[in-house]
């Protein structure tokens, strides 16, 4: 068959549902193809998550895995726009929210939720299954621990972050390319960074930095060549975006030497239950030193903050979190670990 049947082939075998993306240049009938029979792994599907997950559906990628350990609240859906007020009212797991919803807007598809708190016990068997992972999640050190796992595993993963108004983007082709630790060497200590709870996000930033994310994937799954590898740094309020070229280091402690630190639990936080107490303490993986008058800065518009010269301790709805000067935090209210650790990647920032 010559090359120009071949493609005649492909294109009368296109869905007509994708017919608007198929005759690009840069997909094709190939390309579209390839989507239909790629896996995606989505973990964290708040407002990065659910966009990025509606967006490669619509586009046709054939099959997704939805991971997040949350449940939906209000005040989600002024930016997770995969959700309606019925999903807060039933107190769905956004993974589960997700899920039903992605079946309505594409039944060709298969789509899988799991409820899960993305940990070094758990990552490699969500990264393994993946054709390409997609970064929904709101803290750098799962960041990290998926950025080990893709890279141990040579799957190719697109980092996501969003805060305000800006949002950065970078595509990670472990082998073809710089890792996120070429760019991050360690991730910031806990307090350090301002996040979308206490600083707030804009949801239009929220689509361009997700609409980029699912660009760079689908160039990866319909086989665009490696490129030369680049970080997006844009703010949607002003208008901008800024790309700079990344070059791979030799020294990088994940892809250059292959130190998996967080995927061997050698760095990152531990979660305890506390027996009888209704509590969970989440322990950073080395003492910190909290900033208690920048964390009071923060969180008092959203709830209440004592600081006792001790402790901070800070509630919230029905939870209080108590920050200790080396870096713990007592979850006061909750017995569920993966509820403690989002809670405390919410309002503490680890």
């Amino acid at each position: 068959m010559s090359l120009n049947e071949d493609t005649a082939s492909a294109a009368s075998e296109v869905n007509p549902r994708y017919a608007r993306q198929s005759v690009l240049d840069v997909v094709g009938a190939r390309g579209q193809q390839r989507l239909a029979a790629s896996t995606v792994v989505i973990v964290g599907c708040g407002a990065l998550g659910s966009m990025q997950a509606e967006l490669a559906a619509r586009a046709g990628v054939g099959r997704f895995i939805i991971v997040d350990r949350d449940v939906l609240e209000l005040h989600n859906l002024q930016r997770q726009l995969l959700f309606d007020e019925q999903d807060v009212r039933d107190r769905l797991p956004k993974a589960v929210a997700a899920a039903r919803r992605l079946r309505q807007i594409n039944s060709e598809i298969v789509t899988e939720e799991r409820v899960a708190d993305v940990t070094p016990a758990n990552v490699v068997e969500f990264v393994s299954q993946a054709d390409l992972v997609l970064d929904g999640t709101d803290n750098f050190e799962t960041r990290f621990l998926l950025n080990d796992a893709a890279v141990q595993q040579g799957k190719p993963w697109v980092y996501g972050g969003v805060l305000g108004t800006d949002g950065t983007v970078m595509a990670v082709r472990p082998a073809a390319g710089p890792c996120l630790r070429c760019v991050f060497p360690t991730p910031p200590e806990a307090g350090d960074m301002p996040t979308c709870e206490t600083q707030g996000v804009l949801n239009t930033a929220v689509a361009w930095v997700a609409g980029l994310q699912v660009t760079e994937a689908l160039k990866i799954l319909v086989g665009e060549p490696a490129e030369d590898s680049r970080f997006h740094a844009l703010d949607v309020w002003g208008g901008s975006l800024n790309s700079v070229r990344i070059r791979r280091k030799d020294d990088c402690p994940c892809c250059g030497l292959k130190q998996f630190e967080f995927l061997d639990a050698k760095r990152g936080s531990s979660s305890t239950v506390f027996c009888g107490r209704n509590a969970v303490q989440v322990t950073p993986a080395e003492p910190t030193s909290p900033d208690y008058d920048a964390l009071c800065a923060r969180l008092t518009p959203l709830g209440t903050v004592t600081v006792n010269g001790l402790v901070l301790e800070f509630a919230v709805d029905s939870h209080r979190l108590i920050v200790f000067p080396d870096g713990r935090v007592l979850v006061m209210g909750t017995t569920k670990t993966a509820e403690a650790r989002s809670l405390v990647a919410k309002y503490i920032g680890a």
